[in-house]
């Protein structure tokens, strides 16, 4: 039983075995854990999700190095999962809900202009527009642009003009 306590209560001075089984049961835990917040958790990259996976990997590396007791440390997680899940839930029901959590696309150029209110509102210059275009696009060639947007991840989309017109 003293082993036990070893293992998994808090120790400042754990050996190589010790942090070697407890870094194998978070990683087990871990993938348990991603598998119970689903596939968005790490898909989306939305500020939500993102709060998920900076949250599990600061608080289940506490239990790899002993600074917290192994059960609370999962049974935290575990609640933070299931946090995620409820408002991800909420977000797919209400859209007004989910525009308080995660926000809005913002335009930033439209029929040849750049939108500096838009601009100024995603923190970004032209030159940061500039390089999305190129990425997405792949064309720095402005006339076949009909507008670009800043997602709510931070993600540059490039919508093109119709060609067929």
């Amino acid at each position: 039983m003293d082993i036990l306590k070893q293992i998994w209560d808090i120790d400042t001075s754990l050996d190589s075995f010790q942090m070697g089984i407890r870094g194998v049961t978070v990683f087990i835990s871990a993938l348990i854990l991603i598998r119970i917040s689903g596939r968005r958790s790490f898909g989306i990259g939305s500020p939500l999700d993102n709060i998920i996976v900076i949250l599990l990997g600061a608080i289940l590396s506490r239990a790899v190095v002993g600074a917290s007791p192994f059960i609370p440390v999962i049974v935290t997680c575990l609640a933070i999962v299931l946090l995620h899940r409820f408002v991800s839930w909420l977000k797919s029901k209400s859209s007004s809900f989910n525009k308080l959590v995660d926000g809005e696309k913002i335009m930033v150029f439209n029929d040849g202009k750049f939108l500096h209110a838009g601009m100024s509102r995603a923190q970004i210059c032209k030159e940061d527009i500039m390089q999305g275009i190129r990425k997405s696009a792949l064309t720095d060639d402005l006339n076949v642009i009909r507008s670009v947007y800043i997602e709510y991840t931070g993600e540059i989309t490039v919508v093109k003009k119709d060609t067929q017109a």
